[in-house]
């Protein structure tokens, strides 16, 4: 009897293991399915007059886009990502627990940007990873899901080589749709290891004819609602006062140009 228990022990987590990941194997297949239809496409030669050039490589992402799930677990966010009827996506889920899971290879476009913009860029999901964080919207985020978010970033970082400036948040690029992350996201602790800016003001002088509208468009914000951008602005960098209206005041000005010079 106790080998049978202790068989059965032995066995539970591997059959609690099959079950939970079960109702994923059909779109498993669809992925490999697709992914089989875009490699067909590489390898295709057009008619015509063809010479192969030598020199090429993958396309590669050059940005990466941190969201919040706004959903209650990372069940309903994998079945949110495996519903053709939604349209999104994201390359990576990170669960509360820190459990990082891989939906998308890198070198795929993932839904996850919508409509968007960053600078000059109009397509963020043509050249962004996006990562989703198992959190509603409304609370802190748990330290186990931010050291798996920072171990993959610097994973990223590196093979990519992207830059610290291309680490924003949705809300970032969606200042007028989106909030994600939530004013809770901790961009300092991220911006210390090198993933996304952060600002000293210690020296800071303002110029005399410093103009906010410009400002956040040059470092980066669409502008064509400006009050939705101070409020992106503000979310991102000065979360405390994130809901005190839609004005910079002189502090939040010297950090905006603070920054906007950093990124040049």
């Amino acid at each position: 009897m106790k080998q049978v228990r202790l068989l059965l022990c032995l066995a539970l987590p591997a059959i609690l293991f099959s079950c939970a990941h079960a109702p994923y194997s059909t779109t498993n297949k669809v992925y490999r399915k697709q992914a089989t239809s875009y490699a067909r496409t590489l390898r295709a030669e057009p008619g015509g007059q063809w010479i192969g050039t030598t020199n090429f490589n993958m396309r590669k992402p050059n940005y990466v886009i941190i969201h919040h799930t706004a959903q209650g677990t990372c069940d309903s966010t994998f079945r949110t990502f495996t519903l053709t009827r939604t349209n999104v996506s994201a390359h990576y889920v990170i669960c509360k627990d820190g459990t990082v899971v891989q939906m998308l290879n890198d070198y795929l476009r993932a839904w996850h940007a919508g409509l968007s913009k960053w600078g000059n860029v109009t397509d963020m999901n043509s050249c962004s990873i996006g990562i989703e964080l198992d959190n509603n919207g409304y609370m802190p985020f748990q330290p186990r899901q931010i050291n798996s978010l920072m171990v993959l970033l610097d994973t990223l970082k590196h093979r990519y080589n992207i830059p610290a400036a291309n680490f924003i948040g949705h809300g970032d690029i969606a200042p007028a749709r989106k909030n994600d992350p939530n004013r809770y996201f901790p961009w300092q602790q991220l911006a210390e290891k090198g993933f996304g800016l952060w600002y000293d003001t210690t020296h800071v002088t303002l110029p005399a004819d410093f103009n906010t509208k410009q400002a956040l468009r040059l470092f980066g914000y669409d502008v064509k609602d400006t009050s939705a951008a101070i409020i992106a602005f503000k979310r991102h960098f000065v979360p405390a006062d994130s809901l005190t209206g839609i004005k910079l005041d002189e502090g939040e000005k010297k950090i905006l140009y603070n920054l906007m010079q950093k990124s040049e």
